[in-house]
C-alpha cells in the first residue's frame, strides 16, 4: 500500500540552499564539498529538533523555466541520497524553476517524502518567463514511476511572479483550484524571499481547503505566532542564517531560537 507523507502538526520545514550545481553561472565547489556542505546543513537542521529539512538549488542563478539540464537532475540526486542517508526526520526537495517532474525523479530516486512545486495550477509570469500549470503532466509522472507516496506541496499565487493573468482569481480559488487538482498541500507566500506573508489571506486559505497549508516564506521567531493559528507548517530558509540573508551560513543561534519559540506556542505559553 503506498503511504504518503503526512507533516506533524505545525510542522518546522527547514531549508537547506545547496551551492551552486556544476555548469551554473555561480558554481565554484567540487561534487564532494557540495555534499558535505549540504549534508552538514541538514544535520544542523535536524539537530535543532525541526520536523522535516528541504533542499533546494537556490544559487542556481538564474534559473531555466521547467528546463533543468541532466547535470542538475543528476547532481541533486547525489546530495538528496547523502542527505537523506543522515537524517531520521523527513527530507523533500525543490529544484528551480518549475522543475517538479525532475523533483519527483530525485525524490524517489533518493527516498525523500515531499517536493515543493511552482505553477500547479493557472499561469502566471515568473522571473523565469511565463509559466504554466504542470498539474495534469505531473501528477501522471508520479504515477507512472510509481512516486505516489511522495507528497507534492504547491505554491499558489507565487512569491518572484507576476499574477495579473489570474487577477480575477483570489488566492483561495487558486487553493481550490490546487486542491481539485490534488495537490497535498499548499504554500502560502509573501512577494518575494524573506517577504512575510498575509495572515488573514492564510486564514481564509485554510477555511477553503482540507489540506495542510503552509507558509513558505517570511517566517521569524518573532512573527511565527501571528501564523500560528492558521498554517499547519512552516518552511523557513532566510531568517535562519547569519544576520537573516538567505546567503549565509546557518545560525545555529537563530536555529534554537526558533525551535524553543515552537515549543512555547505548542505549550500555549505567551
Amino acid at each position: 500500500m503506498i503511504t504518503l507523507f503526512s507533516l506533524p502538526p505545525k510542522a518546522l520545514i527547514g531549508m537547506v540552499h545547496v551551492p551552486a550545481l556544476p555548469g551554473t553561472p555561480a558554481q565554484r565547489l567540487s561534487m564532494s564539498e557540495i555534499i558535505e556542505k549540504s549534508v552538514a546543513e541538514a544535520r544542523m537542521i535536524e539537530e535543532a529538533g525541526f520536523d522535516a529539512v528541504m533542499l533546494e538549488n537556490m544559487h542556481d542563478v538564474p534559473y531555466m523555466n521547467r528546463r533543468v539540464g541532466p547535470e542538475i537532475t543528476a547532481a541533486m540526486t547525489a546530495i538528496a541520497c547523502e542527505v537523506a542517508k543522515t537524517l531520521k526526520i523527513p527530507c523533500g526537495i525543490q529544484i528551480l524553476a518549475g522543475a517538479g517532474k525532475e523533483s519527483i525523479a530525485v525524490a524517489l530516486a533518493a527516498g525523500l517524502s515531499f517536493i515543493r512545486v511552482e505553477g500547479f495550477v493557472f499561469s502566471h509570469v515568473a522571473d523565469e518567463g511565463l509559466m504554466n500549470a504542470c498539474a495534469g503532466e505531473l501528477l501522471r509522472y508520479r504515477k507512472a514511476i510509481g512516486a505516489e507516496g511522495i507528497a507534492v506541496f504547491a505554491d499558489i499565487k507565487k512569491k518572484h511572479s507576476s499574477h495579473a493573468i489570474t487577477a480575477d482569481v483570489d488566492i483561495v480559488e487558486t487553493a481550490k483550484a490546487a486542491r481539485f487538482f490534488l495537490a497535498d498541500g499548499v504554500i502560502v507566500t509573501g512577494a518575494a524571499t524573506g517577504e512575510t506573508a498575509n495572515a488573514v489571506e492564510i486564514d481564509a486559505v485554510a477555511k477553503a481547503v482540507d489540506i495542510p497549508v503552509l507558509v513558505g516564506s517570511g517566517i521569524t521567531a518573532d512573527n511565527l505566532q501571528e501564523y500560528w493559528e492558521y498554517a499547519d507548517g512552516f518552511i523557513i530558509g532566510s531568517w535562519l542564517k547569519e544576520n537573516g540573508y538567505w546567503e549565509n551560513p546557518l545560525d545555529h543561534d537563530r536555529l534554537t531560537r526558533m525551535r524553543d519559540t515552537a515549543d512555547r506556542l505548542k505549550r500555549g505559553d505567551q
